[in-house]
Parts: C-alpha cells; structure tokens; sequence
C-alpha cells in the first residue's frame, strides 16, 4: 500500500472504536425501504414516482448471475444509456443524452460516485477502475441535467453501492473463467451486529484480450464500515484500493478493421502502449437527525486519496503523481408550510487535487532519459447548492427547484522554464432547475423539468494545440466551457396487481427530452494526442422508453427504445491539412458516435425446481443503427445486431448457497464497431467489439 495512503488509514482505523460505543437502539428504517427507494436523484432518499425526472436502479438480485468484468456488463440495460467498450474490458465510454461522446479516456458529463462519494475528480473527468463490480449491492442512474444539484454533471449521475445491507453474516468466493484468458477471482465478508456493519471485498482480473496487445490484470479491494450511534446518528468509513495494467490496442482505420479487426495498431505493439495504475482513498461519514420527530438530517464527509498513474503512446512515456481530498456538507429539514409538507435541504461540495506531470521519451515501451515537458496540475473546485421541494397538493402533486453556484479553477503550471505562460483557468457557473409531478394515481405519475446545465473542460481537454489563437499558452485560451437548456417531459409508474396471475408487476417510463447545447465541446484526435474545440449550438432531441413487466408467474420481460436525433445547428471547425487550413461546416449533420435508434430486450425465466433450488435462464438482445464517425459524417459504423445467453442455478444447503451460471456474449459472433474513435486525423476510427465469448462462474457463500 503506498504510504500516503497507509497513514490515512492508520488514523481511521484507530477511530472505529470511538465511533462504536453506543448501542443501536432503532434501525434507520429508509435503508429497509422497498426497491422505490433511491438517494442519488435529489440527494435525500427518494420514493423513484415522487421525483420530477428520470431516476432507474439496477437491483442486487439482477447481479447474481453473469459476467461482471466492467460497467457495460453491469448499465447496459438501463434505458437511455449508452455505453462503448474500448478494448472489450477497461476503458469504457458513458452516454447519457450525448454527454460523454466527447470521452477517449474515462468519463466526462456524467458524475461517478461510489456509496454518495465522488469517483469523479474536480474537473469532472473519472476513470471508473475503483468499483468491484461482483460486490455492488445496487446501481442508482439519474438521467438528464443534475448540474444545479452535483455541479459538473449535464448527463447526470451514476451511483454505484456497496452490497452493505445484508441480512446475515457471510463469505462468499467469487469465481468467473471464460474465453480470451478470462480469470477473475475473490471474495466478499460482510459481519454485521447491533453496534455496526462490515463489508469487505477483493477481487482479481486477469484478461488477454480478444484483440491483439488488449490484455489486462488488477488487483481491487474495497471496504466499508457502518457504525451506529444510538438510535438517530451513524459513523462510516470507506475504503479501497486497485493497482493493475491495461495494455491499449489503438484504433484502425477502415481497411483494416475490415482485413482483420482483431490486429492491433503498429505502434501500439512496438511502442507498448499501455496504462499503469495505482490509487487509494479513504473516506469518513457522520450522519444524524434530529429535531422535532426528527425531521432534520445533517450529514458531513470527507474524503482523501493518493493516484500513481502512467501512461505511453506514440511519442511520451508520461508519470502522473496527485494527491486529493475534499469535504462535503448537507443539511435537510422536513417541515409543513401552511398545510402542506416541504422538505428544505442546502450543501457545499469541496474537491482538490494537486501532483506532477512528467513526460518522457517513450523508447519501445521504456522511459527514456530525456525529459520532454514537466508541470504539475491543480485542480480545485467549490460548489454551494439549495433545494427545495414543496408539496403542491396532497399526495398528488411537488414542485422541486434547486440552484447551485460553483467555482474551479484549473491550472498547468510549468516546472520547466518557457518564458512568459499563463498557467490557468477559472469557471464561474449558476445552474438551477426547476421540477413538477403530478400523480394520477399512487403509482402513476406524470414530470416535467427545465434547467441550466453546465460542462466544463477537464485539465486533459485543455491542452493546447496548433488551431488556438496562442500557443504559448499551457491551457487552451479559447475552449469555452459547455453550457445548455435541458427540457423534459415524462410519464412513469410502478404497478403491482396483487393475485393477479398475469401482468402482476408492471414499471414503465416514458420520457421526452429537448436539449440546446451551446459551444459543445467536440474532440479531434491526431496520431495519440486528442484535443478539443467548440461547435457553436447543438439541438438534442430524444425520446425513451423503459417498459418491465411479469406476464407470468417466474417470466420478466424488459423492453428498452432510445430515439436521438442529435444534429449540429451552427458548427464551423477549421481542418488543419496538407495543403493548410481549410475551414469546414458542419450545419446539419448528426452528432458521431451516437446511434439514432437503440433497442434493447431482455427476457428472463426465473425457475423452481424444489424450495433448496431455483435458478435463472436469460435471454438478452440489442439492436443499434449506424453511427458516423466524424462531424462530416462521411465515415460510417453500421448497425448491428447482437445476442447474450445465460443459465444459471441457486442450490440452498443449510447455511451453504451455490450459484452456478455459464453463458455467451454475442452468440450469433457478429463482428461489429464496439467503439468509435471520433475526428480521428488519420481515419483510425474503429475498434472492434467483443466477439462470441463463453464465460462460466461459481460463488460459494457460506452464511453464519
């Protein structure tokens, strides 16, 4: 463990006994609430129909069984999302509504959290390699602006929790082996007593790769402790830790994606190009209510880490050292105004994080001794947000407004001598929102919203390049932050007809949205390096659909539709090319990397052969139509079909569970574009997705 990171744990560790001195007298009862129940929308927990936009939770039973290497195999069903895998196993690219296109590397426009605490780091740019996907206990995803509530989060937020409320004591041995050297092993404990709750993981992944030089291996713990004090306050702490290697293929260009999609770009080979990464953090939690019947909440947390962090490509071996922290404060009072309820919360998030940038020679793979560019990155930021939701009419109808100011600033600041540079760049934003619901039934619900979203560029997005108006700046003078006007309009509900033999459970959601993005941040890539530029205004219109039902006892059907249709309204971009610059317009074309149809279906048969064994058979489908690859649009990635399949089996013996499960992804082999390179100078644009893959596991979890 690096020794930054041993320190920090040291001084929390020593605190867990103080932290547990007084026995729980009375269970929090919201953490026992049914599956409507959600926290990441409006940062207070929430029943899903009583919030004015779109909130979806993936549930810790739909992650039993199958394959869990990364986040598309955790998200892909939710609807509205979309998510491309890079290299078939790290590297994977977010979309909500067209935020996170623009992402080469991590995720950008959409806020990554784990159990409430920011993945994402001060610029907004996350690199999801921290979360045990085989130990989540949930998913919680918020679609559309949540900017006036998270700050830097258009898209919206993705909220990944640990499996911390168990029922009983366990271990549980994780095992999962298939295709392309796929190993991954590890192991769960949760203890809990009337005092506190423990959970604990580690997992290691160790994966070749279907694609020439794609391999990966890693080493992830995470663990988290709940202390109760009393009857109304609790003490947490969190922790993890992941270090691993990905080796990266590259992108092709169209002739040879189509000679062999599977063949890894040149100098990816013979210069080895590849991440290295290690990275800690730790985080404490207080929470307590209080007041009258207890209808005020306040909650503080805090949070540290260390990141070592390496990266080669065509010219740089690049070394990386941050060290970060941050707080955050919420306080949340439930009162009645005239007659009605109202539910008042206000907070401030503070992030910063701060280390050096080394870049060297990149020799086959090696450091060289020459020293290319050094600087240290420094990023901080502060936001302040209020929220307020107001019972319109009983039972039946909120009104919800929130704003948020930030402020952060970025800097690059040079540790070589260059002569005059400036250095930084400081945003201001003001984002609020305001929301309304109305149920025409308890479980039925019409929402609507309208807000202010904001996107600033990350360090990595700032870098200068040949097209800017000065050069010798460190940071790109010109790139604006994107900002837009987000309007939705939905229905939903969540309906149980009880002794109903069919249709007993039905859940839909129906949501209409309407974007207009100003100075949409647009990447272009040339060889490695990738760089950005402003589109002027872009219109975001799109409709989806999420439909669940039981038609029968032990059947669920799923049925998911995204419509886009993402157009640049006023977007000129000057090409730099042999024969010089030459500037291109892009009015009314498709925004890339976005297809304009996307179903999703997923039909399961959960069976029941005694009381002890039970098991899950899964049939999972998606259809996508064809993207470009470029704001020109003259390179294209077709649509394409593809199926999963799976099997499983639960055999109950005493205080031993067996889950057994083996299945197929991309059954029918279809090759197909899995991620799209955009704007990339040379036509590299394609990476292949993953082909038929078989994939089995066994857990084992002894309860106690």
């Amino acid at each position: 463990m690096h020794p930054r990171l041993l320190i920090l744990a040291i001084l929390l560790i020593c605190a867990i006994p103080a932290f547990a001195q007084e026995k729980e007298k009375e269970r929090d009862s919201l953490k026992y609430e049914t599956e409507e129940l959600v926290i990441t929308g409006t940062r207070t927990y929430e029943k899903i129909i009583d919030i004015p936009f779109s909130v979806f939770r993936v549930d810790k039973k739909e992650l039993d069984f199958g394959k869990k290497v990364s986040a598309k195999n955790v998200l892909a069903d939710v609807p509205g999302l979309f998510l491309q895998s890079r290299y078939g196993n790290k590297d994977i690219r977010v979309t909500i509504r067209g935020y996170g296109t623009r992402s080469n590397t991590g995720v950008r426009g959409v806020k990554i959290l784990q159990d409430g605490i920011p993945e994402s780091e001060p610029d907004g740019e996350t690199v999801i390699d921290a979360i045990d996907f085989t130990s989540l206990g949930g998913v919680e995803v918020a679609k559309g602006n949540l900017s006036s509530i998270y700050g830097n989060s258009p898209g919206g937020v993705v909220n990944f929790l640990s499996d911390i409320y168990f029922q009983k004591n366990f271990f549980t041995s994780n095992n999962q082996f298939g295709q392309y050297g796929f190993l991954q092993n590890g192991g769960k404990l949760g203890i809990m007593t009337n005092d506190y709750r423990f959970f604990m993981s580690y997992n290691y992944r160790n994966l070749k790769g279907y694609r020439e030089h794609s391999g990966e291996y890693g080493h992830l713990v995470n663990a988290v402790y709940e202390g109760y004090l009393g009857a109304k306050s609790t003490i947490s702490l969190y922790g993890n830790y992941v270090c691993g290697i990905n080796r990266i293929p590259g992108s092709l260009t169209q002739e040879q994606f189509d000679a062999d999609p599977m063949q890894a770009r040149d100098l990816a080979i013979s210069q080895d190009f590849r991440n290295e990464s290690k990275k800690g953090r730790l985080a404490v939690r207080f929470k307590t209510m209080f007041g009258k019947s207890n209808n005020s909440e306040l909650e503080v947390t805090g949070y540290g880490g260390v990141k070592d962090y390496m990266k080669t490509d065509d010219e740089s071996y690049m070394i990386s050292n941050r060290n970060s922290f941050g707080g955050m404060l919420r306080f949340t009072n439930k009162s009645v105004l005239g007659k009605n309820n109202n539910m008042f919360t206000v907070g401030m998030d503070y992030a910063f994080q701060s280390g050096p940038r080394t870049f060297f020679e990149n020799i086959n793979g090696r450091k060289g001794l020459t020293v290319i560019d050094q600087f240290e990155d420094v990023q901080s930021s502060v936001g302040v947000y209020v929220e307020d939701q107001y019972e319109i009419l009983k039972d039946k109808s909120n009104l919800f407004f929130s704003s948020r100011y930030d402020y952060v600033n970025l800097s690059k600041n040079s540790m070589q001598f260059h002569g005059l540079t400036d250095t930084s760049r400081s945003f201001n934003n003001f984002t609020p929102k305001l929301g309304i619901n109305y149920k025409l039934t308890p479980y039925i619900a019409l929402y609507s919203s309208y807000g202010i979203g904001i996107d600033i560029p990350a360090v990595s997005e700032l870098d200068n390049n040949y097209t800017t108006s000065n050069t010798r700046y460190t940071l790109n003078p010109d790139l604006k932050p994107q900002t837009s006007q987000n309007f939705e309009l939905g229905i939903k509900g969540n309906i149980l007809n009880k002794g109903e033999e069919f249709m007993r459970k039905v859940k839909f959601e129906l949501t209409f949205f309407n974007y207009v993005i100003q100075n949409e941040i647009v990447p272009f890539t040339i060889n490695q390096n990738t760089f950005f530029r402003n589109a002027t205004r872009t219109n975001r219109t799109g409709l989806e659909c999420g439909f669940f039902c039981e038609p029968f006892e032990e059947t669920e059907l799923v049925f998911n539709y995204t419509l886009t249709n993402f157009k640049y309204t006023d977007y000129k971009a000057v090409i730099h090319g042999p024969s010089g610059d030459v500037t291109e317009d892009y009015n009314g074309n498709f925004v890339p990397s976005i297809p304009r149809h996307i179903f999703n279906l997923i039909f399961n048969y959960e069976y029941e052969i005694s009381d002890n064994i039970n098991g899950l058979l899964q049939w999972d489908c998606d259809f996508l139509t064809k993207m470009y690859a470029n704001d020109g649009n003259t390179a294209t990635s077709p649509g394409y079909f593809y199926g999963n399949v799976m099997a499983g089996i639960n055999i109950t013996t005493g205080k031993l569970n067996t889950i057994f499960y083996v299945g197929a992804n991309n059954i029918f082999d279809k090759r197909y574009v899995g991620y799209i390179n955009i704007n990339d100078f040379f036509g590299r644009y394609y990476e292949t997705g993953e082909p038929r893959s078989i994939y089995s596991g066994l857990n084992v979890s002894y309860k106690f």
